[in-house]
């Protein structure tokens, strides 16, 4: 039998012992171990018998090294294998904003302003290149991400070339005559004006600056959008950053058409209109319609609630209290103010649930038609009027790009929440308005979406993997709705977190500071904002036409009055949030970081690590400046130890100062004090008994010579003019004079001197002292380059920058009268 036959001939043949289970699991991948060369086999010879054995040697230094070798191209092959594949998906084109980004930024940084035939020659040479390399797809990948680099600095010259504000050189006084653009009624009480300039007088100005925003004390109420104004005003030129690295106000200004900001000196008076442009008309009617539906807000809730709710439904929150802000800024919920994709999203969401939840009441008609595209419509219809009617600022735009991206994707029967969606949206923005990819609006955004979609992906694929999803199905609604809002506070945990993490080192290092109880403060509010402000803000906005908008406003108000009170209560308990400096190093690493873990689908994504951990670790690689000089050279602010930061002005300016304060991570303001009131006279022997680390002591009433000691050992001196800066040059180190006609008065080529001229034209500076020798030389940084760009070149025509002394005006009867 064949049994019998098996069984017999076991002695040759038999099958060694094994487990059945062993039979039905997966084959073992081989080991490389098992191709390895050089391992010898040969007979041992057994001194008690005469059986051959089989004896294995130690494996060579040539065959350990093969082994190295073959785990080394294995992990290489396994890694080009995974780029295959995310080719595959289509990371390429994921990844055409990251490049195109690039190249925006690098021309933002560069020190001079290029020419067009620098960036279309290399489009149009690594255009010819990409054509060229057509059967090397490596070198073609790696020229179109040049390509794309060198098209992003392209378009960003481009839309510097095309804007061209002009600017006011100096501040100068001037009869203006504008067409009102926007009127916003600020928490001081003061008004403030966006004008269309259509004229100046007494003196004319020769380079006429087109669009100025000016405020004043009030205005006729027959001014209003539209109007045609005129007034004797205050124009400034646009300021630049406050410290060296810092916000560039005047780049924003000149992207944003400003051509120089100031107040009227007299009350603005409307004059008679002339005919307007059809848009003029359109632009008018609109700014009216925002005011009046701000004001009837106002009415409606009154108090802050009131003024919090006219920036969520109309975008106006000039009126909103400094104290409220500071409070939503300290808690980290400063974001619910500024119309993004947050309330986009919210006013969106609304519309689709109402529509889809009516349209479920007609089961015949949802049976046959695609109601949810018709949703999807209607949702986008009213988020673009929600931008129309919200000012059309730079933040709801961009947000309105994201949004009506995905609503045409469910339109056309593609999934929403996608990368490649989140990349469309980039790509439209990059090349629509350029300039906001150095600003922090545009990257907080987009770090946060990013990461929010890539969340969502993971999650999602997690789920499709999951089974028995549907074992909660059929439950009663007593048992299912705790899960429900379990699944709720989770959701809203983790946007929470995956959000606040994405953004929170771009929020330290434009604005020194970080939230520590923004995730307590979110997860408290937004359940707020998202079940009952924002869903009655857009039922109010439908019934206002009929006058039916009371009820609805007032639930609005309730709930925030309840966000200002978690606000308020959080603020007050909230310990310190400034943090300082942070390297840029640090966010370049961090966002290589957030690209590759939202873009990657493979096992790349672990390729993030090192970038997360290094940007971790050179978080605080950057050294604090030892003493930092205003542009105008009147203030000036030293680190003396302990958290004080010590100033030379008794009243300095709040806005520097604080800007101040959370760079150099300082806790407490040091004063100057007097030096009669200390009955002391600052003379060499003074200055030279100081100690390290002494606050500023000051002469002639704090306009005269101030004197302060750095922890170093170094002296700094301020000094009005060139002759009260004379006695210092004996002692000091560094010596300010706020003077533009002040030459150096010292004949030491170790001391330092900047005067008001210098600043004039270079911007703030940030000085750095040895701390081995205090007597070496300081290093000094200014905040604007040598070679002018477009939104610094007014800098160079104020009198100042000249060497001129500020200029006195002779006021006749006639313009007192004025």
């Amino acid at each position: 039998m064949a049994g019998e036959s098996r069984s017999a001939d076991k002695t040759t043949n038999a099958l060694p012992d094994t487990n059945e289970r062993d039979r039905f699991s997966p084959a073992r991948r081989l080991s490389p171990a098992g191709f390895l060369p050089d391992l010898k086999i040969h007979p041992v010879e057994d001194e008690r018998s005469n059986d051959s054995r089989l004896a294995y040697s130690e494996p060579s230094a040539t065959s350990k090294q093969w082994r190295l070798n073959f785990s080394t191209r294995s992990a290489l092959n396994s890694i080009a294998q995974a780029a295959r594949l995310e080719l595959d998906r289509g990371v390429a084109f994921l990844l055409m904003p990251v490049f195109i980004g690039a190249g925006i930024v690098w021309y933002f940084s560069l020190t001079e302003e290029p020419g067009f035939l620098q960036p279309t020659a290399c489009v149009l040479a690594l255009g010819l290149a990409v054509i060229a390399a057509r059967g090397r797809p490596r070198l073609k990948l790696a020229l179109i991400a040049a390509l794309l680099c060198a098209f992003g600095v392209l378009a960003a010259k481009f839309e510097t070339w095309r804007v061209e504000t002009l600017m006011v050189g100096s501040g100068i006084s001037t009869h203006v005559t504008g067409r009102v653009v926007a009127l916003d009624h600020m928490a001081s009480g003061r008004v403030r004006l966006t004008l269309d300039v259509t004229g100046t007088a007494r003196p004319r100005l020769y380079y006429q600056p087109e669009r100025v925003r000016l405020s004043a004390r009030r205005i006729s109420s027959e001014i209003g959008a539209g109007s045609l104004v005129s007034g004797y005003a205050r124009l400034l030129p646009p300021t630049g950053p406050v410290r060296p690295g810092g916000y560039d106000y005047s780049f924003q200004s000149y992207f944003d058409g400003i051509g120089g900001s100031g107040f009227f000196m007299t009350d603005p008076k409307p004059v008679a209109t002339a005919h307007m442009p059809i848009t003029a008309q359109m632009s008018a009617a609109i700014e009216n319609a925002r005011n009046a539906i701000a004001a009837r807000i106002r009415r409606s809730i009154g108090g802050p609630e009131g003024e919090i709710a006219a920036a969520l439904i109309v975008g106006v929150r000039a009126g909103i209290p400094e104290e409220i802000n500071e409070a939503m800024r300290r808690t980290g919920i400063y974001h619910i103010i500024s119309i993004s994709g947050l309330h986009m999203a919210l006013v969106a969401g609304t519309i689709m649930l109402l529509l889809r939840g009516a349209f479920a009441l007609f089961p015949d008609f949802v049976s046959r038609y695609p109601v949810k595209k018709y949703a999807a419509f209607a949702a986008l219809a009213t988020t673009g009027a929600y931008l129309i009617i919200s000012g059309m600022v730079v933040a709801a735009e961009r947000s309105f790009i994201m949004l009506a991206v995905m609503l045409v994707a469910i339109l056309f029967d593609r999934a929403a929440l996608t990368v490649r969606n989140l990349s469309i949206s980039a790509l439209i923005v990059m090349l629509w308005s350029p300039h906001e990819v150095a600003g922090p609006s545009f990257q907080m955004s987009f770090a946060a979406t990013a990461a929010l979609v890539g969340g969502y992906a993971t999650w999602a694929d997690y789920r499709a993997g999951k089974t028995g999803e549907g074992r909660h199905a059929g439950r009663p609604l007593l048992f299912a709705a705790p899960r429900w809002m379990l699944v709720v506070l989770a959701g809203t945990c983790a946007t929470t977190l995956i959000a606040g993490s994405a953004t929170t080192l771009y929020a330290a290092w434009h604005f020194q500071r970080v939230s520590p109880l923004s995730l307590i403060a979110n997860l408290a509010v937004m359940p707020v904002v998202s079940v009952v402000v924002m869903p009655f803000a857009v039922l109010s906005a439908i019934a206002m036409p009929f006058g039916a908008d009371g009820p609805f406003l007032y639930v609005m108000g309730k709930g925030l009055s309840a966000m200002i009170a978690i606000a308020a209560w959080l603020s007050k308990h909230s310990p310190i949030d400034t943090i300082g400096l942070v390297s840029p190093q640090s966010v370049l690493l961090a966002t290589i970081a957030l690209v590759i873990v939202t873009m990657a689908t493979t096992r790349l994504r672990w390729a993030m690590l090192p970038f997360a951990a290094a940007a971790l670790l050179t978080v605080f690689w950057v050294r604090t400046p030892d003493l930092l000089v205003s542009e105008n050279g009147k203030l000036l602010a030293m680190p003396i130890g302990g958290g004080e930061l010590s100033v030379n002005r008794p009243r300095p300016n709040g806005f520097t100062l604080d800007n101040w304060r959370r760079a150099f991570n300082a806790e407490t303001v040091i004063k100057p004090e007097a030096a009669h009131l200390l009955g002391v006279r600052l003379d060499v022997g003074v200055a030279a008994s100081l100690l390290p680390g002494t606050s500023f002591l000051c002469a002639n009433d704090f306009n005269g010579l101030c004197v302060a000691r750095h922890p170093s050992g170094a002296i700094v001196a301020w000094a009005a003019n060139a002759k009260d800066a004379k006695p210092a040059c004996a002692y000091a180190s560094i010596i300010v004079i706020e003077d533009a006609t002040a030459q150096d008065p010292c004949r030491d080529k170790l001391v330092m001197v900047i005067t008001a001229r210098q600043l004039a034209r270079f911007g703030s500076a940030a000085v750095y002292f040895d701390r081995f020798a205090a007597d070496e030389r300081p290093t000094i940084r200014y905040a604007v380059e040598t070679r002018y760009r477009p939104w610094h070149e007014h800098r160079q025509f104020s009198r100042e920058a000249r060497g001129l002394a500020p200029y006195r005006r002779t006021h006749t009867k006639q313009q007192k009268k004025d």
